[in-house]
């Protein structure tokens, strides 16, 4: 797809290709705003099995089922193997983690190093087992890889959890406590991991150091700077520049994990009635759990947020959820019959929908019967906007497997005898509606990636290509053509603070420049929206305007005629 789903594909290959894993880079700009280690997995799986899109997603991919693994793993120790079995599928199983990874972000991998450093703070604390040397080494791994996918709260989220955990046990002050922990050796191999990129980082983008809380364009600080205070700091204050985000209302970022956590969430009620007293190993993990959730959701509310931010809390409510599951109280029935009636709902809710359009024609593709609205595309989730009920006319076949799922799920919690039967269901149901979603995601490739247009380059003339817009814009023809481009008026956004770095690749251009290169006799290519069309047409003239390939509103033009 077009934006950050391909830009982190292509900076992968560029690094293959450079031969520089330190500064990542975007048409020959520094991209100094993200950790590397997501990058060095897809250039290593590049490397072994080709570049393909399918590589770029396998490393997510396996570090999803790992997480699920880890996550299985932790209850196990915690709980018992019921429990373990449940927060495992809860957690593969949940609308949020599915939905998340349909895109290249670090975020379910920051996840992982967040589970893997808690659990290991727990298992050092823990008064039935000696501390062992190897989960203070486990635990600076996990600080360390965090640290190189995702920054500072790599180490934030599970060591502010693991102080108020502490502080819940009164173990904040104790001596002995501390001593367990062998911070000293899980900080130790933290730096060791992260220190090198990190010093390699501002050593090769000077200058080295600066302090100001000011951020404005045209100021080039190097990468200590941009990387700790603009994307750190003032980042979390709502200060950054270039303000190329939105945030999510506090209000609904916290109720929408209810939806992230879909269909497990019925059961946190039943989470409530468990016992919380740190005198078990199930106590304290479930204790542990709410500190986890408190810690990030706390941090958040203070900060700017994507829905996807929330992610990390994920594994603690699977483990809660999982538990609630196996004590079989009231609340758990009552969650049943919840849960009964909303794949009742649903499924009438999309049967309806299914049945408004079934006589509706499907003509050309999806994009036709959108309503864009680009406001809303800085929040990762933006383009739900864009659906119409005419858009549901493409979308009878995901809309008939969606209904085939709440139908499974409805059917099973009726018929079914037995928590385990019941559970089974809900997992068929869900595995079905994300086949649903899947093939819906498929009718919307047209409309969310621009492949036609990089297929349509390749097949034409050689020629410069120039991008309208940021890079983001049609970042997916960059990276399937594995071509660079000159940026008509595209110095903002992410790479906007790049482009004032020395050695910068001058591929930025003006009306003025723009009006010149396309008078010249070579063939020059621009990818542009529809939108932008009628502008290039008064700067140019019309006559010099020749579309190559349409995709939705996304156009391919060159400046001489095709047959030339």
């Amino acid at each position: 797809m077009d934006d950050v789903d391909a830009v982190q594909a292509q900076i992968a290959r560029n690094m293959l290709a450079s031969g520089d894993y330190v500064t990542a880079r975007l048409d020959g700009v520094p991209y100094l705003e993200k950790s590397p280690l997501v990058y060095w997995l897809m250039a290593g799986s590049y490397r072994i099995l080709g570049v393909h899109d399918w590589s770029a997603r396998l490393p997510l991919a396996l570090g999803v089922l790992l997480l699920c693994w880890i996550t299985y793993r932790f209850a196990r120790w915690a709980f018992d193997e019921t429990v373990a079995t449940y927060a495992g599928l809860a957690l593969a199983t949940c609308i949020g983690l599915f939905l998340f990874t349909r895109i290249l972000i670090p975020d379910a991998l920051l996840t992982l190093t967040t589970t893997g450093a808690i659990w290991a703070w727990l298992r050092l604390l823990d008064p039935d087992e000696e501390p062992r040397r190897v989960h203070a080494i486990g635990l600076g791994v996990c600080f360390g890889l965090g640290l190189l996918l995702k920054g500072l709260i790599a180490v934030v989220f599970p060591a502010l959890a693991g102080f108020a955990y502490m502080a819940c046990t009164r173990q904040l002050f104790a001596l002995n406590a501390w001593k367990r922990l062998h911070l000293f050796t899980a900080g130790a191999i933290a730096l060791l991991i992260a220190a090198p990129w990190h010093v390699l980082a501002t050593l090769h983008n000077p200058p080295y150091f600066a302090f100001s809380l000011h951020s404005g364009p045209g100021e080039y600080r190097g990468f200590f700077w941009f990387y700790f205070f603009n994307e750190h700091l003032l980042r979390f204050l709502n200060l950054r520049y270039p303000r190329d985000y939105n945030t999510v209302p506090r209000a609904l970022f916290w109720l929408l994990n209810l939806v992230w956590l879909f269909p497990w969430s019925a059961f946190l009620p039943a989470a409530a009635r468990l016992s919380y007293r740190p005198i078990t190993r199930a106590g304290r993990v479930r204790l542990m759990a709410l500190c986890w959730i408190a810690v990030v959701m706390v941090f958040f509310t203070f900060s700017t947020t994507q829905e996807y931010y929330s992610m990390p809390i994920y594994p603690a409510l699977a483990l809660l959820a999982g538990s609630a599951l196996a004590s079989e109280n009231t609340r758990v029935r009552a969650g049943m019959r919840g849960l009964q009636i909303t794949f009742g709902l649903l499924f009438g809710v999309v049967g309806a929908l299914l049945l408004l359009v079934w006589r509706t024609p499907a003509q050309g593709d999806i994009s036709q019967a959108l309503v864009q609205h680009p406001e809303l595309y800085t929040l990762s989730l933006g383009h739900f906007d864009d659906l119409t009920l005419t858009a549901f006319a493409y979308l009878k076949l995901p809309l008939t497997l969606a209904a085939l799922a709440f139908a499974l799920g409805f059917l099973g919690l009726t018929f079914a005898r037995g928590n385990v039967k019941r559970i089974a269901a809900i997992c068929v149901a869900m595995v079905v509606f994300f086949q649903a979603a899947r093939v819906a995601l498929i009718r919307f490739d047209g409309y969310l990636g621009s492949y036609p247009l990089a297929r349509a380059l390749e097949k034409s003339s050689p020629g410069q290509l120039i991008e309208a817009d940021a890079y983001y814009a049609f970042s997916s023809v960059f990276f399937y053509s594995n071509r660079s481009a000159l940026l008509w008026n595209g110095r903002k956004d992410n790479l906007e603070y790049g482009s004032y770095a020395p050695g910068s690749a001058k591929v930025f251009i003006d009306d003025q420049k723009l009006q010149w290169i396309w008078s010249q006799p070579g063939r020059y290519y621009l990818l542009a929206y529809g939108s932008d069309v009628p502008r290039l047409k008064g700067l140019v003239g019309e006559s010099s305007v020749h579309i190559v390939a349409r995709n939705a509103d996304n156009y391919l033009i060159t400046n001489l005629p095709l047959h030339e």
